[in-house]
C-alpha cells in the first residue's frame, strides 16, 4: 500500500487517469527530460507539473534522477506491469465468456 492506501494497480490507474499525467508519460517515453522542459509545454505552473510528476513517481511510472540542479524524469515500466497483468486477465476472462456466448448463439440458431 502507498501513502494514500491504494494497492499498486489502483495507484497506477489513478495516475494515468489524468490527461496531463498521460501527456507527461508520452513525453518521457522516448528519452529522459528535465522537469523544467516538461513544464514548458503545459499551460500550468511548474509546481502543478511537479505535483503530477510526484503522482507518477509514486505509481512507479516514472523515475527521477538529479544531476546538479537539474531533475530528469524518465519512463519506468514498473508501474505498468501491474496494469498490463490486470488487463490481460480481464481480456482472457471476457474472451472466454464471449466464446461461450458465440457457441450458444450458433447452437440456438441451428435448433430453430
Amino acid at each position: 500500500m502507498n501513502q494514500f492506501g491504494q494497492d499498486p494497480l489502483s495507484q497506477a490507474l489513478t495516475a494515468v487517469a489524468h490527461p496531463v499525467r498521460r501527456e507527461l508519460l508520452e513525453r518521457v517515453r522516448a528519452r529522459p527530460s528535465r522537469v523544467t522542459d516538461l513544464a514548458a509545454g503545459f499551460d500550468i505552473s511548474l509546481a502543478a507539473v511537479s505535483r503530477h510528476l510526484k503522482v507518477l513517481e509514486s505509481a512507479g511510472l516514472v523515475r527521477r534522477s538529479i544531476e546538479g540542479r537539474d531533475h530528469f524524469i524518465a519512463a519506468s515500466g514498473e508501474g505498468l506491469d501491474e496494469v498490463a497483468g490486470w488487463v490481460q486477465r480481464q481480456s482472457a476472462a471476457w474472451g472466454a465468456r464471449l466464446e461461450v456466448l458465440k457457441e450458444i448463439m450458433e447452437n440456438g440458431r441451428g435448433d430453430a
